[in-house]
């Protein structure tokens, strides 16, 4: 892939050297620092700071220039209202061993303005603030107040980690080494069927495999037992099958037997049950598909071995739990391994990764799964839109 091209998402993007001067002003940055968060001796600390180390080289290039950084950003899911929960302070320390001086506000989503993209909360936000930088790719598929609102009055920028992550995901559609691969795993078949349906009208091969495999398998007239199916959308998943593309689905899975339980336990103390590996084609009543099987955990690995192009998103099997992380782990020892440019799509990819000790092996690890899969799919993101037309872009 031609990484020195700039792809069609970015054109008419304002970068962080369209900014006026920023010395002395204040600088207000959209950050995407939802991280996971754990217990240590009585209190809360960031359990892992990727995403936070992924916005320095933007927060160092602002303050390195004169600029008072105000960096915003949301954590978790408190629909709204204050919730000691979801309190920046934990997010609010360890930013301040890496980056000190930077001022971090309050958790976004506290107010109800935020996901309401009121025009009142947009105000209190900018209140101040003499420029905006969006360095959070992982919401910018969002049309939230933070992501669209400030560059409607203030000059504005991306961020280099949001430009970075344009450029690379962007660019999968666009100038990819040949072959391309796309291995797309997850669970809700209707959450991927938009980017599924662009990368099988631009991938050589089309990699299908978590639950959400189960649907198409169901689609082609197969007996699937009790595995997960989305009945609401076979026929579009039949519809996808016919496009002639190179769709490699599960030959064989693992399933678990019936009655079996998947309630998560301690590692290492699962509960007994029967878990065989079976034909995709013919899975017994009852029992459930949780992971590919091995011949189809090979058949993916030797397309990826051999991709110039690898595209990751979503695990293949219930990971979590080693009976069915077999698939899972295949696939990313081989995306570690691939001589090719690799790319992970953020989200449970990610944890995959992490889980099996490979994010060290990949090209680039997107800080958002959701927002990779919304520029696949659309070619566009909300928050891009709006810098385009902030005062100071290069199309105006």
């Amino acid at each position: 892939m031609n990484q020195g091209r700039r792809p069609a998402s970015l054109q008419g993007v304002p970068m962080l050297g369209d900014l006026p001067e920023i010395r002395g002003r204040t600088v207000l940055v959209r950050t995407d620092f939802n991280v996971p968060l754990e217990e240590r001796e009585g209190r809360l600390v960031v359990a892992d700071d990727f995403r936070l180390r992924a916005a320095l080289p933007t927060l160092e290039w602002l303050q390195s220039r004169g600029a008072t950084v105000r960096v915003c950003s949301h954590l978790g899911r408190p629909h709204g209202a204050a919730d000691a929960r979801w309190a920046m302070a934990p997010v609010r320390d360890r930013l301040a061993v890496l980056c000190p001086g930077v001022e971090l506000l309050e958790n976004l989503r506290f107010d109800p303005g935020e996901e309401a993209n009121d025009p009142h909360f947009v105000e209190r936000l900018v209140e101040g603030c003499d420029a905006y930088v969006n360095e959070a790719f992982g919401v910018s598929h969002r049309a939230h107040a933070s992501i669209v609102g400030p560059p409607r009055t203030l000059p504005s920028a991306a961020g280099l980690r949001l430009a970075e992550e344009v450029q690379v995901i962007g660019g999968l559609l666009e100038d990819p080494a040949r072959p391309f691969v796309a291995v797309v795993g997850g669970a809700k078949v209707a959450d991927k069927l938009g980017v599924l349906r662009s990368l099988a009208q631009n991938a050589d091969v089309l990699a299908v495999g978590g639950a959400m495999a189960f649907t198409f398998l169901y689609a082609m007239g197969y007996d699937v037992g009790s595995s997960i199916v989305d009945v609401e959308r076979v026929e579009e998943c039949r519809s996808l099958l016919q496009l002639g593309a190179e769709i490699l689905l599960p030959t064989d899975v693992v399933a678990l037997e019936p009655g079996g339980l998947l309630d998560r336990v301690p590692s290492g103390l699962h509960p007994v049950a029967d878990t065989k590996v079976v034909a995709s084609r013919a899975l017994p009543d009852g029992w459930q598909g949780l992971d590919i099987g091995p011949e189809t955990a090979e058949a993916f690995a030797r397309a990826v071995s051999q991709a110039g192009t690898v595209f990751w998103n979503g695990p293949v099997g219930k990971f979590e739990d080693e009976r069915f992380a077999g698939g899972t782990r295949r696939v990313a020892e081989a995306v570690a391994g691939c001589q090719g440019f690799t790319v992970v799509g953020g989200g449970d990819s990610t944890s995959a990764l992490d889980h099996f000790g490979l994010a060290d092996r990949v090209d680039f690890v997107s800080t958002g799964g959701g927002a990779s899969l919304v520029l696949i799919e659309r070619g566009d993101l909300p928050g891009l839109a709006a810098l385009r037309a902030a005062p100071n872009a290069p199309s105006r």
